[in-house]
This record gives C-alpha cells, structure tokens and sequence, in this order.
C-alpha cells in the first residue's frame, strides 16, 4: 500500500512584521495544522516565521524550518524539524522547492525573492495581505528603485546614483 504524505505548505514573510500581520500567520499556521498539513517555513523566532509556527504547534501541527544559518540559535522553539543550510537566503530554493504550496505574507526582499522563485518554479501561490506594490513603492520612495523608459534614461540614472557628471 503507498503511504500518502500530507501536503506541505510553505509559509513566507518578513522577520520584522506589524503586529496584525503576525496574528494573520498565527491563524494561518493554526488553520494549516487544522487540516492536517505541514507547516514549512524560514524557521526562525521572528515575525511571520515565529507567529505561523506558533499557531501549528498550538493546534498539534509538524512545523519544518529552513534555516539560514549553521546552527540553531536563530531557531523558533515551535519549529519541530529544523534544518540548518548555512546558505543564507540561498535557502530560499529549498522553501518554495518544498512546498507544495507557497502562501506569501507581508515581507520585504527575501520575501519577494520566494516569491520570484514560486512564479518561475510554477508553483502554485498566494499573497495574504501582502501586495508586490507595497514593498516596490516603499523602495521607490527612499530611492532605491527608479523607473525608465529607454536605455538611454537607465544610463542617465546610472550616472545619477554613481555622482558621475553628464
């Protein structure tokens, strides 16, 4: 008889998260171990990692966290199954790899780069309360992301962000 193994979702987010964003992973990782599917995550004791794991443990669920790191200091104690990689955000392949369905909540970079990943690896996801936009504009804002229209316009800020005279 084949054994069936239950689904794993992976859960992304940010590490320094609002606190209604940290109840939403909360419910999610309690409502994830409800049905009976794994929880797999960054793994660490901070934000939507910490909150998501939290809730599946409380409702009896197996929680897997990827981790950065090389060792388990960073590590959520509501992580059952930690994996240390020592490769960083290089880690978040093996995330998206992993799941079988990748829910996206609010984040920043590393969060969007699990995103990318899910959208070239085709699997499937979902963004809860977490818009692309959000993050883009914020960066827009302090400067750090321009938009243009022509390579000539790219060189043009190129020449503007290095201080190099037109």
């Amino acid at each position: 008889m084949k054994r069936q193994r239950p689904p794993i979702i992976g859960v992304m987010g940010g590490g320094d998260v609002d606190e209604t964003t940290a109840e939403s992973a909360y419910e999610l990782g309690t409502l994830i171990a409800r049905n009976g599917w794994v929880l797999l995550n960054g793994g660490r004791n901070a934000g939507v990692m910490q909150a998501s794991a939290k809730g599946a443990a409380a409702a009896g669920g197996l929680t897997i966290g990827i981790l950065p790191d090389d060792h388990k200091g960073r590590a959520s104690e509501f992580i059952r199954i930690p994996i240390l990689t020592g490769m960083g955000h290089a880690r978040n392949i093996i995330n998206i790899l992993s799941s079988d369905v990748v829910v996206a909540c609010a984040g920043g970079a590393g969060t969007i780069s699990e995103i990318a990943i899910a959208v070239k690896q085709s699997k499937p996801l979902i963004l809860l309360n977490f818009m692309i936009n959000d993050m883009v504009g914020e960066n827009v804002a302090k400067g750090r992301v321009f938009s243009v229209r022509t390579p000539a316009q790219a060189i043009a800020k190129i020449r503007t962000i290095l201080n190099i005279p037109g």
